[in-house]
């Protein structure tokens, strides 16, 4: 039987990072204002997570109608966070 990683060990800080850009690649694809994308990730006893600013005129985009976009991006990162054994979670500021 193979070892696995218990989901309460932190994730290391490669995962972290490639998580942040999975979530700044798909903002800055998506607004009109790329270059006011900033990720920032906080981490504590639950997990880490990421918080996204983007410009005000461009936070209907990264919502998306019904917020099936910003949606979508947390069930991404969600998944790629099972992989590394931790939890994320995003919130949109």
């Amino acid at each position: 039987m193979n070892e696995q990683e218990s989901p309460n060990e932190q994730e290391s800080p490669k995962e972290v990072k490639g998580m942040k850009e999975l979530i700044e690649y798909i903002a800055k694809s998506i607004v009109n204002e790329p270059d006011d994308v900033v990720v920032t990730e906080e981490t504590d006893e639950q997990g880490t997570i990421f918080k996204l600013q983007v410009a005000d005129e461009d936070k209907g985009r990264v919502i998306g109608k019904q917020g099936r976009v910003a949606q979508a991006m947390r069930t991404l990162l969600r998944v790629k966070a099972a992989k590394a054994g931790t939890r994320a979670s995003l919130e949109i500021l």
